[in-house]
């Protein structure tokens, strides 16, 4: 049984920089409602890269009531008002990150005029661009630093986005922490990912989708979709929906 549906943002719910479609989003949020009266309904959640204010925000959206993930490693939770992280000393084990922030503002801001650090990120260095070329124009930039200096950070990539993780700290521990907040194993958990930060993760969930707007390396290790953003997130809500039933009536 699948005891948790998640869903990344960007890519998944929405297309970046784009106005989501409301009507589809509120199917969405009906099935999560749902959720709190059927035995075959998982609740909603959130991982995603994006920092916390955004994540919130969009859990709103969807009436989350359940703790998410952002910045791909930190989770949020409601009761108390709280984040979790897998981080020892937030201070100390980020001191490779405030480096590259700093290298960000002082290199690649100047030199991309479009492009601009997420100014709200606690545990990564995030680069946003609305520009897709600006954002592959940067790519090796960002790549060849981190091999020059700091050659264990991982970085993960979107048509939008750069961003810098300590290692480790991607969107399976993410996942990990939100199963082990609500006693819920990686096998009763499925989730939906566009983006090869999102590969991790899908690796691991019992039923791992994608939409078709999906990367190369996302669709090869889950179900696509033959549908975009959010329209593939409800089929995938859905599919787990039927897939539960089909358990429950066994």
């Amino acid at each position: 049984m699948i005891k948790l549906f998640v869903t990344d943002l960007d890519g998944c719910i929405s297309h970046p920089f784009k106005t989501p479609d409301w009507k589809i989003i509120g199917k969405i949020r009906s099935l999560n409602i749902e959720s709190r009266n059927s035995n075959v309904i998982p609740p909603l959640t959130i991982c995603t890269g994006r920092p916390y204010p955004y994540a919130e925000a969009v859990a709103q959206w969807l009436d989350v009531r359940i703790p998410f993930v952002f910045e791909s490693a930190g989770l949020y939770h409601w009761n108390g008002n709280r984040v979790e992280t897998a981080l020892n000393n937030m201070k100390d084990d980020l001191e490779p990150i405030f480096a590259m922030k700093s290298w960000i503002r002082s290199h690649i801001l100047p030199a991309f005029p479009t492009a601009n650090i997420e100014f709200s990120k606690m545990m990564d260095a995030g680069i946003v661009a609305p520009d897709k070329d600006v954002i592959e124009a940067i790519i090796p930039v960002v790549r060849k630093k981190i091999e020059e200096d700091f050659p264990l950070l991982e970085m993960h990539t979107t048509d939008i986005s750069v961003n810098i993780l300590m290692p480790g700290n991607n969107k399976l521990q993410g996942m990990k922490l939100l199963g082990g907040s609500q006693n819920v194993a990686l096998s009763e958990i499925s989730y939906i990912g566009d983006t090869g930060g999102d590969v991790p993760a899908l690796k691991e969930v019992k039923m791992p989708f994608s939409p078709s707007n999906a990367t190369r390396a996302v669709k090869d290790v889950s179900e696509n979709i033959d549908a975009e953003t959010s329209a593939a997130v409800l089929i995938a809500y859905e599919k787990v929906i039927e897939y539960n039933r089909s358990l429950a009536e066994k």
